[in-house]
């Protein structure tokens, strides 16, 4: 009976009552218990299973690059962060209100392991979100002309929340990526909360990196729209590591407050 009972869960998919059977039958004979409390414990371990199945593959489709999280920052090497503000945006609430986190810095002061670890912690809540070199990304939008599957991949896109794009800087852009990007944005906005880290000025530097003013400033007005700006001016965490510490990639000044939108910036 029990090779039966398991096979029979093995069809129905029940992994996570599977796996736990022989266990589960032999306790109940031990301590005597009802078979209606059996079912419910393998019912638990079904759920259990379920839920631990689901992060995976949340944790593998956000495609983080470094299994960093906001417990292993190093908040005591950068001053240029507080940490109890980066712990409340840990709580989500920018995520459920489909508001936009901008993170404007220098290289190296920790700006993708602050995105990353928000990120993680957004996957571990149950939401479905994605990280992305911001290159690649552009890369990835070209490609999808050749195609003509472009919109396709910006619907995809459009639903991951939060969609983390990371390192926006003296990047390779062709006018076909920008206005690629700006469609993705466009298509985001309000709906889904999305996280940029960059280098550069949106206000000013991002006009010389786009190449066109009108569609940086339709762009900027929907970024920063119902959108979190934080600057971090602070020392480079590579020049100070030490140890087999992960290097922090990328990390300029954040943008003013555009007039009219609802935009909170944190220094």
């Amino acid at each position: 009976m029990h090779e039966k009972l398991k096979t029979q869960l093995a069809e129905l998919r029940l992994h996570g009552m599977e796996r736990v059977l022989e266990a589960e039958i032999e306790r109940t004979e031990r301590e005597g218990t009802s078979g209606l409390e059996l079912f419910g414990r393998l019912l638990i371990e079904e759920a259990a299973y379920r839920r631990e199945r689901s992060l995976a593959y949340r944790l593998r489709d956000a495609q983080l690059p470094w299994p960093w999280t906001l417990q292993s920052f190093p908040f005591a090497r950068q001053p240029g962060i507080n940490p109890a503000h980066i712990h409340t945006l840990a709580g989500l609430e920018f995520v459920r209100r489909n508001e936009n986190l901008l993170l404007v810095g220098p290289t190296g002061v920790g700006k993708s392991g602050i995105a990353i670890g928000l990120l993680r912690e957004a996957c571990l809540n149950g939401y479905r979100g994605c990280f992305y070199n911001a290159q690649a990304l552009l890369d990835e939008l070209y490609a999808s002309l050749a195609d003509r599957s472009t919109a396709r991949l910006i619907t995809r896109l459009s639903r991951m929340s939060p969609l983390v794009v990371d390192e926006i800087g003296y990047m390779t852009m062709r006018t076909e990526q920008a206005n690629a990007f700006f469609r993705l944005m466009e298509q985001r906005y309000n709906r889904v909360s999305t996280i940029i880290t960059t280098n550069l000025d949106p206000q000013s530097d991002w006009y010389s990196l786009f190449q066109n003013k009108i569609l940086v400033d339709a762009l900027l007005d929907r970024l920063q729209h119902h959108c979190i700006t934080i600057r971090i001016n602070g020392p480079s965490l590579r020049s100070q590591q030490s140890g087999p510490e992960p290097d922090l990639p990328e990390d300029k000044a954040a943008p003013k407050k555009k007039s009219g939108a609802r935009s909170r910036t944190v220094r």
